[in-house]
Formats: C-alpha cells, structure tokens, sequence
C-alpha cells in the first residue's frame, strides 16, 4: 500500500482561493477533481474546534516484526520515544501504539495503548496504520484535543505537549524548526526555513511526518476523524495546506520540539531511496555544538 500522491502546488493554490470565494459547499459541488482529504478539509471548514483542549494524543505506527531484521532494535527505539514522552514536563498526554506485534517490555502506562493491527496489506503498511489509529481516536474518551502522528523512532522535546496546549491554537501546530540526528555519523543538524545565509536550508515539516499536531473536537462529529484519516494518507507536505482548506491553518511551534533519527539500520525511507539527500542535509547543516541538544533529547 502506498501513500496518496500531493495535490500538485497550483491546484493547492487554486482550491484555497476558490473555498474563501465560493466557500466549502460550492467547491465541493463544482470540483469533482477533488480529493478525499481535500474533501474531508472542505466538509470541516464550517465547524471549529471550541472545546477545550484535554490532552496531546500521540498517533504511533509500529513496523511489523516481519518487516525488520533487527527486532529488538526497533522496540529499543520505541522505548526511547516513549520515555521521551514520559520527559514531558506537562503529563497530559496519551500515546496509542498500532502493529502487529506487541513489544514484549512496552512501558506499563496508563497512558499508552497497544491497537493490534491484523489487516492484511501488500507492501508497507504504514499508511493502514495510521487510519487505524486515527479511526480509533474516539474510543480514548478525549473529547477535544491534539492529535499528532509519531513515528516510532523520534523524539520529543520535554516542553512539547507543554507548549501545545497551553497556548491553545485553535488549529494546531506545525514544526518549523526541529534536529535531525544521523546515527550512523553521529551528527546533529538544526532543520529551519531557509534564509538568505542559509537559501538551501529546509523546514523541519518537510523532512519529517512528526511535525504536526492537529487540534480535534469530537462535537464537530465523524467530520473530525475523517480529516485526520484521511490527511495521514498523505505525504507530511501536505498537512500545512489541508489544514488551511480545512479553515484551521497551523501555528508555528516556537522552538525545535522534535528529534528526527536516521540512518539507524531501519529507516523504510532508506528502502525507498529517500535518505540521502538527507544524510547530505545533516552534513551541510550540522550543529557545531551539539553537547546541550543531546542532554535535551538524552542522546
């Protein structure tokens, strides 16, 4: 199975200026080009998430056993998130963990959920775990909150859920900034927007899918679930302008939050050809004293 192409750019651009003039029903009567998600975004657009936000809910795909070769070094990893979690200076939070193969030491924490996940797919199951897990939002018992898909091998800064919810964005949260550690080479780099000093430089959200926390009220009905499923089908550029279609644009986090680990022997984009070029990017960025970053993360 495979992630959904993006919509190519001039048609992001072309849906958001027509859903502002037309307003969401018309454009979904009119474009029957439309995507699901783009449809998803455009049938929430007239509801807004008012409630209260309750806690951070941590969307995590686990590799199957079957998929990897070094099994205890996957759940090692997954350890390492988790107890980044459990760093967090604020303990509102909620971790749900799908695979097919339940990690034999996984945390005892009320907060974190094992979903087994026994459908069949062809090929990387990624993305069918991830509707799996957005579908099961609901059955936590969260009526409002944050939602953040996570993979199993990143960190979380302490003051993440913190920042989240205490400063209420009412749409969510997009990673601006954020590290990017090759394990292989031992290296940090800092992923930011570029600048004129830095014009090659890129954005954390276009390196990494843990760059987004979307705010959800289950009020607004399936409406919400849908736009979560269906937004986690997707490459992680495209979160920013779902969003927006949706009427919820993401607010920037206002410091690298997020630790995105590569080149640690599993990495599926390294299957898929889709690590170098980040490899390269740590070497062109790194951080040349990286001794508080790593305390940060506990590296």
């Amino acid at each position: 199975m495979a992630q959904i192409p993006a919509t190519p750019k001039p048609a992001r651009l072309r849906r958001l200026v027509s859903a502002a003039s037309l307003g969401p029903s018309r454009l979904l009567a009119r474009d029957t080009g439309l995507q699901s998600s783009e449809r998803a975004a455009l049938t929430l657009r007239p509801h807004r998430a008012t409630a209260p936000a309750e806690t951070v809910v941590f969307l995590i795909p686990l590799v199957g056993r079957h998929h990897v070769g070094d099994w205890a070094g996957t759940c090692a990893r997954l350890a390492a998130t988790l107890a980044s979690l459990r760093r967090q200076s604020d303990a509102r939070w909620q971790a749900v963990i799908c695979g097919q193969d339940r990690p034999k030491d996984l945390a005892d924490d009320p907060r974190v959920t094992f979903l087994p996940f026994t459908t069949p797919v062809e090929g990387n199951d990624k993305w069918r775990k991830l509707a799996q897990l957005c579908d099961h939002l609901p059955a936590l018992g969260t009526a409002a909150g944050y939602a953040m898909t996570f993979d199993a091998d990143d960190l979380a800064h302490p003051g993440l859920v913190s920042e989240i919810i205490s400063r209420e964005a009412r749409g969510g949260y997009l990673a601006q900034t954020g590290y990017v550690y090759d394990k292989s080479a031992d290296a940090l780099a800092l992923a930011a927007p570029r600048s004129l000093t830095q014009p090659l430089r890129k954005p954390f959200w276009k390196l990494c899918g843990s760059c987004a926390a979307l705010r959800f009220d289950l009020a607004n009905g399936p409406a919400e679930i849908d736009l979560l499923r269906e937004m986690s089908q997707h490459e992680h550029r495209m979160f920013p302008y779902l969003a927006r279609l949706a009427g919820r644009p993401l607010t920037t986090l206002e410091a690298p939050r997020v630790l995105y680990l590569l080149n640690h022997g599993e990495n599926f984009g390294a299957r898929r050809g889709r690590i170098s070029f980040k490899t390269r990017f740590v070497q062109r960025f790194r951080v040349a004293d990286d001794r508080a970053i790593r305390q940060e993360f506990h590296l």
